[in-house]
């Protein structure tokens, strides 16, 4: 297959097209750096000339209040670019959980972008993941005042990157699935918890003050960002950290 991968130069996407291009098939990275800009259309046509499948894992610059107008126009140009040049198969990575978290601009604007999906003219699987154990250490940056981080004893469930683009790989290359396949890590975790795990790991002094209203996971309801019945990667976090 030949697969346009957007936003492929980045964490999951620079993996997506290596796992792809190892398993035989043609894929192409496509970013801003390539000269493909999915806001103003810049080189679309020309990046889905040819594709069977498009794989979107393009992402807003910010997680605020604008982020649901990223999600329309790239989704909209991307939709429609697709569809002209006779792509079959159109699949994004959003987040478990990501339409029960109302409060947060940038969960809003990933639910916005799956309707848009779903609503669209091109058959299309939605992958979603649980939170990369790569981005703990913005978490941690996030809540930081001096040698103190506050966080939330939010229920989350890890996932390492390579686990989402192996998973991501594999569901672009099958039959689309018109619904919704969810990957998570093999453990559940308190944040605050997780926290006090990675410092202490990595020997930083600061300390973690459990605090519900800390950080943007304070506005998390329950469990609703992990999946016990979801697809389970792998790769444990203590594993990870390694």
């Amino acid at each position: 297959m030949k697969i346009a991968v957007m936003g492929g130069t980045g964490l999951i996407g620079s993996q997506v097209v290596k796992n792809l291009n190892a398993a035989g098939h043609e894929a192409v990275p496509h970013s801003q750096s390539t000269g493909v800009d999915v806001i103003s259309g810049r080189g679309l046509d020309e990046a889905m000339a040819g594709a069977d499948v498009v794989v979107n894992l393009t992402n807003s610059p910010t997680f605020d209040e604008a982020s649901p107008a990223f999600f329309q126009t790239s989704m909209d140009n991307l939709l429609a670019a697709a569809h002209k040049g006779g792509v079959g198969h159109f699949v994004i990575l959003s987040i478990v959980g990501v339409d029960q978290v109302p409060e947060l601009d940038y969960y809003r604007a990933k639910a916005l972008q799956e309707q848009l999906l779903a609503a669209g003219p091109i058959p299309y699987s939605i992958v979603r993941a649980t939170q990369f154990m790569d981005f703990m250490d913005a978490v941690l940056s996030w809540t930081t005042e001096g040698d103190t981080v506050r966080l939330p004893a939010t229920p989350i469930q890890p996932i390492a990157s390579k686990d989402v683009a192996a998973a991501v790989s594999d569901v672009a290359v099958g039959a689309p699935l018109n619904g919704i396949r969810n990957i998570v890590g093999p453990e559940v975790f308190a944040l605050d918890e997780l926290g006090r795990i990675t410092l202490t790991h990595k020997g930083d002094s600061r300390t973690v003050v459990t605090d519900p209203t800390a950080g943007m996971f304070a506005v998390v309801k329950g469990d609703v960002l992990t999946d016990k019945n979801a697809h389970l990667a792998t790769t444990r976090y203590t594993d990870w950290l390694a």
